[in-house]
């Protein structure tokens, strides 16, 4: 599995257990927990373009519209939005929208989940955009802007050090320090022995998750907060400062960002909000994958009690972060939930009982689920199809695009499935035959979205990524 060290562990969140904690404290634990910042949304401003209204420009744009772009920081005014840039923003918004609710747009949106490769692109190092989320935003909107992509994660990168550490947090190997500064950041579970989550805790978990978190699991996770009961120091009171301070910071600056993605070049925030299965937060940042596994076997009911208990806390998140206007996706990032991590029955009994419900329950709120399906999916497709048509739109990953397509093609919109070993070490014409393929049997009716397979990071081809890029746009026309 491609750098699964990071893959597998990537968007840890039980951010769901945060709901009555005081708001300081809660964002503070929220980030040392996910690992991430779920994308922001901003209300639509008076006067704007409103799909749900039909009022979208009818005049379609040509598919390729490159503009013109200049960084801006964040901090600043902002010069007045061009009635051409909104329009195109709409453009672009309609096709997205169009492609996940498995219709056929104008021509074949895209979307590409780029991480690291936005420093790359930018002449930034690894460490640069995970201690300066400035930088990272400015190195995700140069890339839409001059790629002229239709729809991004305003940081993929997500992790911003500067947070981590004010934490103290100590699960993160952060470029320049603990690995290479052109390295990108990793997940480092600790052993079995050293689990975050004792194996005998999980009656106390299930009884009373919140303070499971707060009392037991952040002074695991963090080298400075200490439990209660333990004396207090001066470092503990700076770290929950500083943490809070950063979160502000940090999560406050993502409204600013997608307003400039869509004022400089008519880019759409790709995603909003964030969901996890509870099966994967247990093993993601509680117990961990050797642990969990053994819990399997050993106090299997324990483990089910324990996921379903997580249920409504998680629901709670993800509809708190979703697009107020119910078009772009929530999105879930999945990995140690499929065969081989656990068996068929395993997922039966433990991982799709406590996440489809969820899943159900978002969708008759009106809200779509993009599932970001790390690695190999295809023995749960049967599975997937119980949900109702176009309640999700299935990322792919390591399974065969094509065969996903003709398994579940006529219920859900598909995305990825352009391998990452060929935009990252292949020549320009496998690159552009790989995409004829998929546009031509997957995308020929519509319903899917182009990326590649897993999350671009510094090791993929810039002129790879142009060449997916512009051939789309060339040959992906309906």
């Amino acid at each position: 599995m491609r750098k699964a060290t990071r893959f597998l562990e990537k968007f840890s969140t039980v951010a769901c257990f945060l709901t009555f904690l005081p708001w300081k404290l809660r964002s503070v634990v929220t980030y040392s927990l996910l690992g991430c910042a779920a994308e922001t949304r901003l209300s639509r401003p008076p006067g704007m373009l409103d799909l749900r209204r039909g009022d979208i420009f009818t005049k379609q744009r040509p598919c390729s519209s490159p503009v013109s772009w200049r960084p801006q920081l964040c901090l600043g005014n902002l010069s007045p939005m061009a009635e051409d840039m909104e329009r195109l923003y709409a453009q672009r918004l309609k096709r997205y929208v169009t492609a996940m609710r498995n219709g056929k747009p104008d021509c074949v949106p895209i979307r590409p989940f780029v991480a690291e490769f936005t420093a790359k692109y930018a002449g930034f190092t690894c460490q640069e955009v995970t201690h300066d989320y400035e930088k990272a935003f400015i190195a995700a909107r140069k890339c839409a802007a001059e790629f002229d992509w239709d729809a991004v994660v305003g940081n993929m990168v997500y992790v911003w050090t500067g947070l981590t550490e004010a934490l103290g947090l100590k699960y993160y190997g952060v470029p320049g320090i603990h690995i290479p500064a052109d390295t990108g950041f990793q997940y480092r579970e600790p052993p079995e022995e050293k689990a975050f989550m004792k194996p005998d805790e999980y009656d106390a978990l299930s009884a009373d998750p919140t303070g499971f978190l707060l009392n037991v699991w952040l002074p695991r996770v963090s080298k400075d907060v200490v439990a209660p009961g333990e004396a207090n120091s001066e470092r503990n009171n700076l770290a929950l400062i500083k943490g809070g301070m950063a979160m502000l910071s940090y999560f406050s600056a993502f409204p600013k960002q997608n307003e400039l993605l869509r004022t400089e070049s008519g880019t759409v925030s790709a995603i909003s909000g964030i969901l996890k299965a509870p099966f994967d937060i247990i093993a993601d940042k509680l117990r961990g994958y050797v642990g969990l596994s053994k819990d399997l076997l050993r106090q299997p009911s324990k483990v089910l009690k324990a996921c379903e208990a997580l249920m409504p806390h998680l629901l709670h998140v993800a509809l708190g972060g979703a697009d107020p206007d119910k078009n772009v996706p929530i999105a879930i990032w999945m990995h140690r939930g499929c065969v081989p991590f656990i068996s068929p029955s395993q997922f039966d009994r433990y991982y799709w009982p406590t996440l489809k419900p969820i899943i159900e329950e978002i969708w008759r709120r009106g809200h779509q689920v993009l599932f970001y399906a790390e690695g190999r999916w295809g023995a749960h497709l049967q599975s997937f199809a119980e949900l109702e048509a176009g309640s999700i739109v299935l990322h792919v990953d390591q399974d065969d695009v094509f065969e996903v397509h003709r398994a579940v093609g006529d219920r859900f919109a598909l995305s990825g499935g352009i391998p990452n070993h060929v935009l990252s070490y292949g020549k320009p014409q496998e690159v552009r035959d790989y995409c004829r393929k998929v546009i031509d049997e997957v995308a020929a009716d519509g319903g899917y979205i182009m990326d590649a397979s897993a999350i671009m990071q510094n090791d993929t081809s810039i002129e790879n990524v142009r060449v997916m890029t512009d051939f789309t746009r060339e040959h992906g026309v309906y």
